[in-house]
């Protein structure tokens, strides 16, 4: 027995070169794997509490989702600019504190009785706002304390320490909900964000950032941040295949709880569990992501992952009432996992990768607009038609939508001849980019 259990140990023993030994970025995976847990909570608990307790009809949801996004396309240019010229670890921090007392509010106001769907919505617009300047941050720290070449390592990590949580936050989620109400169980979320922040506190990461400057320099570097993305080739396709992704996924996923409790007639606890599957399948992928990346190459390793989110989607819009809709429920969500992982890990890491460290918060913000420009519209789309055409035809437009966006991509070869991560080249003092594609 005991050298069974040598066995196990010596298997799952960090590797002298493992990104975990590094005590700083333990840290920050620490962190994130914490508010993750939490996150999850609010994942199920936002929703229901609109769709459940508030009774939100697939307009109002997707108006819900569209609040959420809309802070992106309002502040990410004008937020990258600033980020490039601040410390972003501080402004990670603050964010996840400003979060802890957002997601706080909503028990909150439901004690007073004051909850209603435009609660929810300054809640989601406030939440937005704060992913759009802190998620920025958050993204270019990780860029500070691991080298470039192991980036899409490091997102793979992340994404299991996301994938860990998923696996057991949804069911510990359905629990609280079903046992204290959705809005109450909103407060695990609180208390995770807030030890996130305090685990973030005290690290110190080297950067380099811009003085300040008046006004005319800061619409100067906005402007800047925005030829640098649309003028490099990479940049445009994956902004563009990345949008089309979020315009389908934010089609589905406003109506996707809707569906699960109205069609399939799933209780919040049956949800809860459901997203379990959500858990398997980012672990899966974030456990082999890295090595599927490395073997066919970041490009190929997208277009796989838009392809195996379209089928969960187109799936799901086909599942039967009953145990086969619930499974169908489940390996959809499970199949999000899987795809979005692949789709997500090699997209940051390649964005990451072909950008200098001055230009990263500009190049940052200006790709998140770019690819959140077309979510809004696809949560209201998705919200329509599960409204005016059934719950069926919004996820079916995602998952088509998905599986032609995986046909187009495969032929565009800026996508497909990615296979290995590009370098940045500076040329005559501005920086000018090797594609490093094939």
């Amino acid at each position: 027995m005991r050298s069974w259990f040598q066995a196990l140990a010596r298997r799952f023993r960090l590797a002298p070169d493992d990104l975990l030994r590094d005590a700083v970025y333990r840290r920050l995976w620490s962190s994130i794997l914490i508010s993750s847990l939490g996150g999850q909570v609010t994942m199920l608990a936002l929703p229901l509490t609109a769709a459940v307790l508030l009774q939100a009809t697939p307009t109002q949801m997707g108006r819900l989702t569209a609040m959420e996004i809309a802070p992106f396309i309002l502040f990410s240019l004008p937020g990258g600019v600033w980020l490039d010229r601040v410390r972003k670890l501080p402004v990670y921090i603050a964010g996840e504190t400003m979060l802890a007392f957002a997601v706080a509010s909503v028990p909150l106001a439901w004690w007073l009785g004051w909850l209603a769907m435009p609660w929810l919505y300054a809640v989601a617009f406030f939440i937005g706002t704060v992913y759009t300047i802190a998620g920025s941050a958050a993204q270019v720290v990780l860029t500070q304390v691991v080298s470039r070449d192991r980036l899409v390592e490091a997102h793979a990590k992340n994404s299991l320490a996301s994938s860990g949580a998923e696996v057991a936050g949804p069911g510990v989620a359905g629990a609280l909900i079903r046992l204290l109400g959705a809005p109450v169980a909103l407060l695990v979320d609180a208390f995770g964000l807030l030890s996130s922040a305090l685990i973030l506190r005290g690290i110190r990461v080297p950067e380099q950032r811009q003085a300040a400057a008046g006004g005319a320099a800061f619409w100067a570097d906005l402007m800047a941040g925005l030829r640098f993305v649309v003028k490099h080739r990479l940049l445009v396709a994956l902004a563009v295949c990345v949008g089309a992704l979020q315009m389908c996924h934010h089609a589905a996923l406003v109506v996707q709880i809707l569906f699960a409790t109205r069609v399939l007639g799933m209780g919040e606890q049956a949800v809860g569990l459901s997203y379990v599957a959500l858990g398997v399948g980012t672990i899966t992928a974030s456990l082999a992501g890295d090595r599927i990346s490395r073997r066919i190459g970041p490009g190929p390793c997208l277009v796989l992952g838009f392809a195996i989110t379209g089928c969960g989607w187109a799936m799901l819009s086909l599942a039967p009432v009953g145990a086969l809709g619930v499974a169908a429920f489940a390996g959809m969500l499970c199949l999000f996992g899987v795809g979005a992982v692949l789709v997500f890990i090699n997209f940051l890491a390649l964005r990451q990768a072909v950008t200098p460290e001055p230009m990263l918060g500009r190049m940052t913000s200006t790709m998140r607009w770019l690819t959140l420009l077309p979510a809004g519209p696809g949560a209201l789309l998705g919200g329509w038609l599960g409204e005016h055409l059934g719950l069926r035809a919004a996820l079916a437009f995602a998952g088509v939508g998905s599986l032609l966006l995986a046909l187009a991509a495969w032929q565009w070869q800026a996508i497909r001849g990615v296979r290995r991560l590009p370098q940045p080249v500076q040329v005559g003092g501005t920086e000018a980019l090797a594609e490093g594609t094939v």
